[in-house]
């Protein structure tokens, strides 16, 4: 029975404690996604105010997604992620009551899903910021793997799951189920206990709000394959994703025969980000942001796949490709992200990630529609691939993205109030052998 178990799990206790709480997490955020806009039409909603509801949770993670990383850079990273599953587990508990008992309102959803998304916005740098501190630097593709894995299966449960609480036990009932998976991921976070690292420098000796956002945003600038990885993603966010969340839907609906269609393809996509995990988990690339930059390419081929005219089960077994791709790329850059920056200063690092990403994908959604109605459904999907897929094998000319090793040897960085040692007296040099010969 051992021997199912991945050796991080059973080497690392508190992260495993830590995995258990997150994987019940993520499958309550998977029935969300699909619960809270059936919630919204069952109180009368528009597609409008679908629309309105959803985006109210985005806005501050645009917002404050920044504050959280510097937040999360001072605190202990543990104690702001149990603050935030409390606040989304009540957030989602008042969301359940208010549709079980006839009393939920669009705007009063709208203003709760904001909340939500304020928390989020802390939760996420500070669970980036987080992991280096419960695993080995060696192990650390090994949880993002495990991580991405229970991402992607929630991606292939989830909708499943939530249909059947919908038609059960209501929205309201379904949103309830997500309440109590916080409640346990704040109740495992609770008992993690004391995490060495993270936060540990006193108020007195913490630079000014501004100057530790400089600090961050210096990180991001002074290394190219950071720099570079973030635009490169943020191109996928912006130009990729409007074809799976946009355009796929309604080609599917216009030519695939509906609905059934699309399910197929985003089922074989999960599937394909399930092996992608297993496959990240395995691999030791040497040069893992090649492989990255590699993955991305093939991931940014969607929108040529949708767009094909293939019969939809080939489009199937080639979304799902495209999802192994997805899965190795987001692993191994998370993984790259966690060993080669600093610890005291990642989560901001990664607050900059989040925030091109969070930034960019409702811009690419706001256009994909009218340059859809403008230029055509399939000679817009044809455009993203060939804007993003270049972009992404961009990466591979710069020698900084080749030459990233899987591993870094970082120089010790020194304590805070800590005196410097004294330097060891100069000895004096031999004197040298007078020359001989010409």
């Amino acid at each position: 029975m051992a021997g199912l178990v991945p050796e991080v799990l059973r080497a690392e206790r508190q992260f495993a404690r830590l995995f258990v709480g997150q994987s019940l997490s993520v499958l309550g955020d998977r029935v969300t996604f699909v619960a809270l806009p059936f919630a919204v039409v069952s109180i009368g909603g528009s597609a409008a105010d679908v629309g309105l509801v959803v985006s109210a949770g985005l806005i501050p993670l645009l917002v404050f997604t920044l504050i959280g990383g510097v937040w999360a850079d001072r605190l202990p990273r543990q104690w702001i992620m149990l603050a935030s599953d409390v606040v989304r587990c009540v957030v989602q508990a008042v969301l359940a009551v208010l549709l079980l008992t006839g009393h939920a309102g669009v705007w009063t959803m709208a203003a709760l899903t904001a909340v939500f998304g304020l928390a989020e916005a802390f939760f996420l740098p500070a669970s980036m910021g987080l992991l280096p501190l419960l695993v080995p630097v060696e192990r650390l593709r090994e949880a993002n793997a495990l991580r991405g894995f229970v991402q992607s299966a929630g991606l292939v449960l989830g909708p499943g799951l939530a249909a059947v609480l919908v038609a059960s036990v209501g929205p309201g009932g379904a949103l309830a189920v997500d309440a109590v998976s916080f409640a346990a991921s704040a109740l495992v976070l609770a008992r993690l206990g004391p995490v060495a690292g993270g936060g540990a420098a006193g108020a007195e000796e913490r630079p000014g709000f501004l100057a530790e956002l400089r600090v961050g945003w210096r990180e991001v600038r002074s290394r190219t394959w950071v720099w570079s990885g973030m635009l490169a993603m943020a191109v996928y966010h912006m130009v990729v994703l409007p074809s799976v969340f946009v355009l796929g839907p309604v080609l599917a609906d216009r030519q695939w025969g509906g609905a059934g269609a699309w399910a197929l393809v985003t089922a074989a996509f999960g599937v394909g980000s399930i092996v992608g995990d297993v496959c990240a988990y395995r691999l030791r690339p040497a040069r893992p942001m090649v492989v990255m930059a590699a993955a991305l390419a093939v991931a940014s081929c969607q929108a040529l796949i949708i767009g094909s005219g293939a019969p939809v089960a080939v489009i199937a077994a080639l979304e799902a490709v495209t999802g192994v791709g997805v899965a190795l790329c987001y692993v191994l850059w998370e993984t790259s992200l966690q060993v080669h920056i600093p610890e005291r200063v990642l989560s901001r690092v990664s607050s900059y990630d989040n925030l091109i990403a969070v930034a960019l994908m409702p811009v690419g959604i706001m256009l994909a529609g009218p340059l859809s109605d403008t230029l055509g459904l399939r000679p817009t999907l044809f455009g993203m691939t060939v804007l993003a897929v270049p972009l992404a094998l961009a990466l591979l000319a710069l020698p900084a993205v080749r030459r990233l090793p899987a591993q870094a040897v970082p120089a010790p960085e020194p304590i805070p109030g800590a005196v410097p040692a004294p330097a060891a007296p100069a000895v004096p040099a031999t004197p040298a052998a007078p020359a001989v010969g010409v």
